[in-house]
């Protein structure tokens, strides 16, 4: 399998001189065609950071991101926008929905802005809507669905475009149990049936152990890297829990 991401030995750094803060020291990492990666650390690690900065939301300070073989750090105006919209999906906590547009029109949205033919955009939004079970929401506003439809309808947003990859930026942190565990097997859907290159940031073990691959970062540098390979979900979630405990995170970033 190619590589879809290959991070560079970035860096990023915040402040000046006097007080200068390095949140991502030195990371080099790839992820391939079809994979899932999941992201852990404890708060302040530097895991968002980094996702900030493969999603391009934040610069790097050193180092080089490449995206399907495009050196993201050198894309700026017209052409980065471009980048953002046709090349990564991205799922947030908080959904990021419109709430003056139905989940139809926030699927459609990015396919119509890529100038899409209506005939197709219907086509194409109501197949992922019917792989992800949210056909009978459709014409129904985000006000109007629970949080676990909120994110699903996000999920479908994400992968309408066939993005290179989809970012997920604890995707689970607003949901209960019942609806995180629904996203996930939707994630795990995308993923196995889709071919969906997933790369996704969490704390939380339950959530990540639906990845099959996990990068651990520690201040700012990666503490340690497990792969699932033929372990169950409850053998990798051990596995987890595990690293997590060398790792010192906090009570809430261990279970």
């Amino acid at each position: 399998m190619e590589n879809v991401l290959e991070v560079k030995s970035i860096e990023k750094y915040y402040g000046n001189k006097t007080n200068l803060t390095k949140a991502i020291d030195n990371i080099s990492f790839n992820v391939k065609s079809g994979e899932f990666v999941g992201i852990m650390g404890a708060s302040g690690s530097g895991k968002t950071t980094l996702l900030n900065c493969i999603s391009t939301i934040d610069r790097i300070t050193a180092g080089n991101i490449i995206v399907n073989g495009h050196d993201i750090t050198k894309l700026r105006g017209n052409k980065l926008n471009k980048f953002r919209r046709e090349e990564l999906g991205f799922i947030f906590q908080d959904f990021n929905l419109l709430d003056t547009l139905t989940a139809y029109e926030n699927i459609a949205l990015a396919l119509t802005i890529q100038k899409v033919n209506p005939k197709e955009i219907n086509t194409r939004v109501s197949e992922i809507a019917k792989k992800l079970n949210i056909t009978d929401i459709l014409n129904k506003y985000p006000y109007q669905v629970s949080g676990g439809q909120k994110q699903r309808i996000a999920s479908a947003r994400a992968i309408i475009t066939n993005p290179q990859i989809i970012l997920a930026d604890e995707p689970t942190g607003a949901l209960d149990s019942k609806s995180s565990r629904q996203l996930l097997e939707a994630f795990e859907y995308l993923n196995n049936s889709l071919k969906a290159t997933i790369l996704m940031v969490t704390h939380d073990a339950f959530t990540a152990s639906y990845s099959n691959r996990i990068i651990f970062i520690k201040d700012g540098k990666i503490f340690n890297e497990i792969i699932k390979g033929n372990d169950t979900r409850k053998q990798f979630f051990e596995k987890i829990i595990e690293v997590q405990t060398l790792l010192g995170g906090e009570l809430n970033d261990v279970i």
